[in-house]
């Protein structure tokens, strides 16, 4: 049996944002992973030479500090640096033909222009324009001040005068982004581009992603010099600093060890038993980075109310992910590669409709570590759009189930395709993902993207439960999901267990106050 203080379940960015964090402000913290490989959705992997990502792929706020990133600002408070490349232009085969689009204010409406005339560019500048206070009120507040408790009557009320001036749009962020987008926006294009933009961002169309998160991406991606960032390494790189981050501090990580339980004494989490029967006991808290169904099946039945366990298990569900992660021979390709591309299919589908939306990653023409030289390594993927249903119960063993593989992967190829016609004889490396490897691999509950709570009809939960001593952290959490708000909530998680002078000096450390 060993000791610590805090043992957090799970080292996805979330988990290991809270724990790294925690060790930064003094605690004892172990990190419990099932698997070999930190980084939950987020890890990479080597085959032959090729560095895969697992997950994501858009990278923004990180290159730079002071940042309004969560990630960047968890970063510098653990005193971890993250070498990125930046980059500014992606491409979009879209059913109106192919153009590349920029961050940036201007170059979109110019794309209008050309697609849809004078009207949708008056339409966007004039969103715009309704954006900017909304931008500003979204980052009047660094989410890294947020704590549950009543220490954040100091820490959230240091902001408490910017936030004044923006009482009325913070009013608006709370709500659904399409109540400002349909009051402004009625070019059909532009109205199926932000709903792309929101699904991206939250697994959920404009009317189910919250104004917030939208006017953050503004603030972000719509700002003069805007950028986005690759870090050198691929998403293994932006663990590594995690993890590092987190040694540095004192806190230790633990691979290959499967929590099989949350041990719970006079109603109280107080450790967690692994699958080898170890026990590891913590004296102020567990904190699970599981997702909200996989934390239930942690609790034995009677270790918590039957209401919270029914209230938590019938949380909605964002659909699942089919991947396709290739290694192949650059030889004779074309220079002019993007890292990024997205293709749309059919927008009548809708951007959630299943094989309707890929989404293509070509990293490697930005950082040339991740391949050999003369090759490229490429991550395909449809994400949050595919349904577990069609693949519960299958045999991965079974010819039925390696068919299904194989057509459910085509939609990936023909993407992949339009961009690189000859990608099939390329090939060195192929291998095909699908909901059951994300639920094997990542302990991803049928292999969700994560909780489909849409703005207006609910609202993520923050770190707190009934049960004492227990906390949970990532994109089951406030502020949901995506890189920048599961760092959030790790934070979150993490402040709330703070001193509060700790936490207000964290604050003045990373510049936000």
């Amino acid at each position: 049996m060993q000791n610590t203080d805090v043992v957090v379940i799970g080292s996805g960015i979330g988990g290991l944002s809270c724990a790294a964090l925690l060790a930064r402000y003094g605690f004892d913290v172990i990190v419990c992973e099932s698997h070999s490989i930190p980084g939950g959705a987020a890890h990479s992997f080597e085959r032959n030479g090729f560095k895969f990502d697992c997950g994501p792929s858009l990278y923004s706020g990180l290159s730079y500090s002071p940042s309004t990133n969560p990630l960047r600002q968890v970063l510098d408070a653990i005193g971890s640096e993250l070498p990125c490349v930046t980059y500014e232009t992606w491409g979009c085969y879209l059913p109106e033909g192919y153009f590349d689009t920029s961050v940036g204010a201007e170059q979109f409406s110019e794309v209008l222009m050309k697609l849809r005339g004078r009207d949708a560019v008056a339409q966007w500048q004039q969103l715009q324009r309704i954006m900017e206070p909304l931008a500003s009120a979204a980052t009047a507040m660094s989410p890294a001040a947020l704590r549950f408790d009543l220490g954040a009557v100091q820490t959230v009320g240091r902001f408490a005068p910017s936030m004044a001036k923006h009482i009325a749009s913070i009013i608006k962020l709370t709500g659904p982004f399409s109540r400002i987008m349909d009051g402004v926006i009625k070019d059909q294009f532009t109205q199926n581009w932000l709903n792309l933009l929101c699904f991206l961002l939250s697994g959920l169309p404009a009317d189910g992603t919250i104004a917030a998160e939208v006017a953050f991406m503004f603030a972000d991606w719509y700002k003069p010099g805007a950028v986005l960032d690759y870090p050198i390494g691929g998403s293994g790189a932006l663990v590594d600093a995690l993890v590092q981050g987190l040694q540095r501090h004192g806190g230790k990580l633990m691979l290959s060890a499967h929590v099989e339980e949350v041990l719970v004494e006079r109603n109280r989490a107080v450790g967690v038993r692994l699958r080898d029967r170890q026990e590891i006991r913590a004296r102020k808290a567990v904190i699970s980075n599981a997702s909200v169904w996989d934390t239930l099946k942690l609790l034995r039945e009677n270790a918590a109310s039957k209401q919270f366990r029914a209230q938590r298990q019938a949380t909605p569900e964002c659909d699942s992910f089919m991947h396709l992660h290739l290694g192949i021979n650059a030889e004779g390709l074309q220079p002019n590669l993007q890292c990024h591309y997205v293709v749309v299919n059919n927008w009548e589908a809708g951007v959630t409709a299943p094989q309707n939306l890929v989404v293509i990653s070509i990293p490697s023409v930005l950082d040339s570590s991740l391949a050999p030289p003369g090759k490229h390594m490429i991550h395909v993927y449809t994400p949050g759009n595919e349904p577990y249903a069609i693949w519960r119960g299958m045999d991965r063993r079974s010819e039925e189930y390696a068919e299904q593989k194989r057509s459910r992967a085509e939609v990936m190829w023909q993407a992949l395709e339009r961009v690189i016609p000859d990608i099939r004889s390329r090939c060195e490396v192929t291998l095909v993902g699908t909901p059951l490897t994300h639920e094997r691999y990542l302990r991803r509950h049928q292999g969700s993207y994560g909780p489909a709570i849409a703005a207006g009809s609910g609202i993520f939960p923050g770190p707190s439960t009934p049960l004492a001593g227990l906390l949970c952290c990532g994109d089951s959490t406030f502020p949901g999901i995506g890189l920048p708000a599961v760092a959030a909530s790790g934070m979150i998680a993490a402040n709330t267990l703070a001193p509060v002078n700790k936490h207000l000096e964290m604050l003045e450390n990373i510049k936000c106050i």
